[in-house]
């Protein structure tokens, strides 16, 4: 498919203005007034709710191995998390799932 640069900037242009406008409806409109507590509760668990939604797919759809699951990355994930319960420690999680995907990948 061959798209002419017209196209592709003004799909660029596009996105960033809705981009924009869709941050500023948060942002701007009530930027300056107190969020009610329940919302603020809310918004502590986004973190938690976005980060597995990033790796996921990246665990059981590597682009490394065409899609197809591997046990290095199933394993990798499961010493993260097994490590972050334990410890209550996010980087030293991170750090454990990364050490365990270094080691499986060239064992496995």
């Amino acid at each position: 498919m061959d798209l002419s640069a017209t196209t592709v900037w003004t799909v660029i242009v596009g996105l960033g203005i809705g981009t924009f406008l869709i941050r500023f409806s948060f942002l701007g409109f009530i930027g300056q007034r107190q969020l009610p507590g329940w919302v603020l509760r809310l918004l502590r668990f986004t973190p938690v709710a976005v980060l597995p939604g990033l790796v996921a797919p990246l665990v059981l759809w590597p682009a490394a191995t065409d899609g197809v699951p591997d046990p290095a990355r199933l394993l990798a994930a499961l010493a993260t998390v097994a490590f972050g319960i334990v410890t209550r420690n996010v980087l030293l999680a991170i750090v454990a799932g990364a050490l365990t995907l270094f080691v499986s990948l060239s064992i496995l």
